[in-house]
């Protein structure tokens, strides 16, 4: 199958990676406009990133690994529709307890770019592996920092319930694409779904690579969530006066990230990608330190901080799946169901722990927090042996 991979197709994955991944986010600089509809407190607006990014986890879990146990690209197809129904629901929603709930669900169905990300692994061959995973990040994290963007000039202009409608309308026209556009796979489980499930435990319990790197991946997602939950809230404080346009104007900044994940998939094709996780966990650390002595009242150096944070992210994020991918070729979608779980609970974590941080001490209370996050993965990397399995290769 891995003629499969025509630089048409990995284009094709790259795009539909970071339009799903998008609908996770576009909430985050519409959450005051949704606040203001409803009426609802700082702490119950939290709800909405944390429950998008809780759904993802548990769809994650539940839902990811049946890219091992069934045909990827029908797969694929099934789940943009339903998330496309989801986003209509969240632009339809009468109160704020119908967002909250399916914004959950919504997270739920968001398992397109789980399917594919190690659907284009497999596709790919060894020597081009990390470089395939690193082009298909660049869309997933392109969408996340640009879904901020184009929903905050979005719901500036038009309001956030046409957000929501518009970007439904996008993923229908998406499903059909893919579905024309991508290869047939083969399931490489041929078990139970409880087998199925059992067998990603049992990954986890035998593979210390695999647990490292969800280490590292959730606490460097759950810095970044922090920050980018409760940006809005600084940019609209009497510090700047700004609101969602500034929102969306930093996740262009932040996409420079993004345009760094094939570069970072080259180096992990080439050095230790257990050391490229290193420099990331140092600029995330970085980033915040500035955000934290500067950033509470500076748009140049809240500026610095994403650039350096996004590239912090991808640089250890990419590592990380290069490192999870290389253990067990025909176990990729619950070697990904693992990290990628895990990930999202970090993420769910970080958004959650940062709303309650800004009601309790604003900016600072979120920096700390983040920090905290970053001080986990930085003492598990520098002060635990790396970890040794049959696959240290990929250490």
């Amino acid at each position: 199958m891995k003629q499969n991979l025509t630089s048409f197709v990995l284009w094709v994955m790259t795009v539909a990676t970071g339009l799903c991944v998008a609908n996770l986010y576009y909430c985050q600089p519409l959450l005051h406009q949704i606040q203001n509809t409803f009426g609802a407190s700082a702490a119950v607006m939290g709800w909405i990133p944390t429950g998008t990014q809780l759904g993802y986890a548990l769809g994650m879990f539940f839902l990811s690994p049946l890219g091992d146990r069934f045909e990827r690209r029908r797969l694929i197809f099934i789940s943009t529709l339903v998330s496309a129904v989801c986003l209509i629901g969240v632009a339809l929603s009468p109160n704020i307890y119908f967002v909250i709930v399916l914004s959950l669900l919504l997270g739920l169905a968001t398992m397109t770019p789980q399917y594919i990300i190690p659907f284009a692994a497999h596709l790919s061959s060894p020597q081009k592996r990390g470089q395939t995973v690193g082009m298909v990040m660049s869309g997933m994290l392109l969408g996340i920092l640009l879904a901020r963007t184009v929903s905050g000039f979005i719901g500036d202009l038009f309001g956030w319930r046409v957000m929501f409608g518009s970007a439904s309308v996008v993923l229908v026209i998406l499903a059909f694409v893919l579905r024309g556009a991508l290869p047939q796979s083969e399931p490489s489980f041929s078990g139970s779904y409880v087998g199925l499930l059992k067998s990603v435990i049992q990954l986890v319990k035998e593979l210390p690579v695999l647990r490292e790197s969800m280490v590292f991946g959730s606490m460097m997602f759950g810095a970044f969530s922090a920050f980018w939950a409760t940006l809005i809230y600084l940019m609209e404080s009497p510090a700047f006066n700004l609101g969602a346009k500034t929102v969306g104007l930093f996740g262009i900044l932040g996409a420079s990230g993004a345009l760094a994940a094939p570069l970072v998939g080259r180096l992990a094709d080439r050095r230790s990608p257990r050391q490229t996780v290193g420099y990331g966990i140092a600029m995330m650390g970085i980033s915040f330190l500035i955000y934290l002595f500067w950033g509470g009242t500076s748009l140049i150096a809240l500026s610095i901080g994403v650039v350096i944070m996004d590239v912090g992210l991808q640089v250890a994020h990419v590592s990380n799946q290069s490192r999870v991918f290389s253990l067990i070729p025909e176990a990729r979608s619950r070697l990904n169901t693992a990290y990628m779980f895990f990930y999202f609970i970090g993420g769910a974590a970080g958004s959650l722990l940062a709303s309650i941080a800004w009601s309790q001490a604003q900016w600072t209370g979120v920096c700390i927090v983040a920090l905290i996050f970053v001080l986990i993965a930085g003492t598990t990397y520098f002060f635990k042996k790396p970890a040794k399995s049959a696959a240290a290769v990929s250490s």
